[in-house]
């Protein structure tokens, strides 16, 4: 799922926040513990409470690609979106493993499949609602699913609908006006199945995207739905201020009884934009501010002062993300099309210095032995280079890797990374230094980030004929399963000619066939099993050197209950929070 790039800074002053009524900060049903300590919120709730009431003040530095369910792919958004939507899916609302899992959220429960995955159907509940208590059909998810597809007007959200539905040249209901969708059927007001283009067999995770959120045809306004989008949450807007903020308040038309994943506790939510970075963090950590959206750690600036004083770290936590940071190896220059030079690279890396580059243990990552970080289901521990028991690089294996493949006494390629990002530089320069110690010689080669994938290492003919031997690249999960992290690095048909795709290195027939074989299986255990299957053939391969499972280190507000880090989003969940 894609990034948040921090951008505009802007000091602002961001106001506490309030609360109301009283209730004790314990409850033994959810493994919970009110006791401050350093990843308290990791893995387990910390400061369970059933409170209601007072407002959870947001804030975040960069701009928002959009609040409108169908035009948003940044994580936190879809965090954030399922307080005002409800898509037909969702991840549960619950700790560790438990926030991985999907349960029916407009929906009674999840997809059932026929046709051999070609097919899915969902049943919508009883009883749900828009903000004006108009009742909510499956033809307004149908609606909601067909705009999607409209990228000219709605161009941040994924293509998967795009992609796998059998649209038949459908191109949406802006496109193609008049015309039905002939990939949804809604044959009754509950009832709504998907047809598509092949067997998926996880539809399901499709089903939990935002765009399946309801939107209601007549109020559908194209690019400007995103300045009112009409709430089948707990929330709605009260106001929206483009590139500014938003505030929401309680959507009075949303029942209880027909919504089992929400306890919407607090009154509304207050989100500025555009706040200087550094101020959030120091407004979180003196209390006045409960929650940086772009969920990615505290500013560099922070950082020692969270880990070094007491009082602030027992408010911190150190989640792993599912996102790797890592080094594409390209096998269509000639210093690397042979898998031995390959394997010398993989040998001498010297992955503590890796680490560091991203900031250590705590603020960088784990050292990654294969692809898929640890909370993806299919996760193995791969040793198919070692490191070393130090992790420092195998210098001897990488010297007989180099004598195998013709080049004893080393090569020359050249190694790119995004300019803008310093710990890619820093990564692209720990390699430079590691590998020089058997004679690879890499000269580094920063690129901007903005056309990095387009027009430099992510277009083929630019980095084949430039000598582009390594590639610092990085990939975090869409949602936390094989497909949600693999696909869109792995399958070698996602490669373009012209460029964008975050693929760089891996065009295996076998593997190709093997990711055909895991998205057609229905089966989530033998699904799973799949995937890491697809992990280690890539990896045998020698195409990708893994670096880091990214960590982060965030900080609890003061004023906070039932904190608790979402595995599927990487950050806090905002489902769950309330007030004190």
């Amino acid at each position: 799922m894609t990034g948040v790039a921090v951008g505009v800074a802007a000091a602002l002053a961001l106001a506490a926040c309030g609360g109301g009524g009283t209730d004790s900060n314990t409850d033994s049903s959810t493994g919970g513990t009110a006791v401050a300590a350093f990843d308290a919120a990791n893995g387990k709730v910390f400061n369970p409470s059933e409170k209601k009431g007072g407002t959870l003040k947001m804030a975040i530095s960069s701009d928002w690609d959009s609040v409108d369910p169908g035009d948003t792919y940044y994580g936190l958004s879809w965090n954030l979106a399922r307080l005002y939507t409800r898509s037909l899916t969702m991840f549960k609302v619950g700790p560790g493993k438990t926030s991985s899992e999907l349960t029916g959220d407009l929906a009674e429960g999840l997809g059932t499949p026929s046709d051999g995955g070609k097919t899915w159907t969902y049943k919508l509940r009883q009883g749900l609602k828009y903000e004006d208590g108009t009742a909510i059909t499956s033809k307004d998810v149908e609606y909601a699913v067909s705009r999607s597809l409209e990228k000219a007007t709605l161009v941040n959200g994924p293509t998967y609908f795009n992609d796998f539905l059998d649209l038949k040249g459908y191109k949406g209901p802006y496109s193609s006006k008049g015309q039905d969708n002939p990939a949804i059927d809604t044959p009754d007001d509950r009832t709504i199945v998907f047809h598509l283009n092949k067997p998926f067999g996880g539809f399901d995770y499709f089903a939990q995207i935002p765009a399946t959120a309801p939107v209601p045809a007549a109020k559908d306004t194209g690019a400007k739905y995103k300045e009112h989008v009409v709430s089948s949450g707990p929330y709605k807007f009260e106001s929206y201020e483009a590139g500014k903020g938003f505030k929401l308040v309680r959507n009075d038309q949303w029942d209880q009884s027909t919504d089992p994943n929400r306890k919407a506790l607090p009154d509304g939510y207050d989100v500025t934009i555009g706040a200087n970075a550094d101020d959030i963090d120091n407004q979180i950590i003196d209390g006045s501010l409960d929650v940086d959206i772009a969920g990615t750690g505290v500013q560099p600036a922070a950082l020692s002062r969270v880990l070094g004083q007491p009082d602030i770290k027992e408010r911190a936590d150190n989640p792993l993300s599912a996102r790797l940071n890592y080094t594409s190896i390209n096998p269509n220059v000639p210093a690397l099309k042979n898998i031995e030079c390959r394997k010398a690279v993989e040998y001498a890396a010297d992955r503590t210095t890796y680490q560091t580059a991203y900031g250590g243990p705590q603020a960088g990552g784990e050292i990654a032995t294969g692809l898929l970080p640890p909370q993806i289901p299919g996760f193995q521990k791969l040793d198919v280079w070692s490191a070393g028991a130090d992790n420092k690089g195998d210098l001897d294996k990488a010297k007989a890797a180099l004598q195998a493949c013709g080049s004893p006494n080393g090569f020359e390629t050249n190694i790119a990374y995004r300019a803008e990002r310093p710990k890619e530089k820093a990564t692209a320069e720990a390699l430079q230094q590691s590998l020089a110690r058997v004679g690879i010689k890499l000269t580094l080669k920063p690129f901007p980030t903005g056309d990095y994938f387009a027009l430099y290492a992510g277009k083929p003919s630019y980095r084949n004929t430039n000598n582009l031997g390594l590639m610092v690249n990085s990939w975090g999960a869409d949602w936390n399963d094989g497909f949600g992290f693999l696909s869109q690095i792995v399958d070698g048909r996602v490669i373009r000619d012209t460029g964008g795709s975050s693929n760089l290195s891996v065009n295996i027939p076998e593997v190709n066939s093997m990711v055909d074989q895991a998205i057609a299986e229905t089966d989530t255990a033998k699904r799973d099993a799949l995937w890491g299957q697809i992990d280690k053939r890539v990896m045998e391969e020698a195409v990708i050197l893994p670096g880091v499972w990214a960590k982060q280190v965030t900080v609890r507000s003061k004023n906070t209950t039932n904190v608790f880090v979402n595995d599927a989003y990487g950050q806090y969940d905002y489902l769950s929070m309330g007030v004190q």
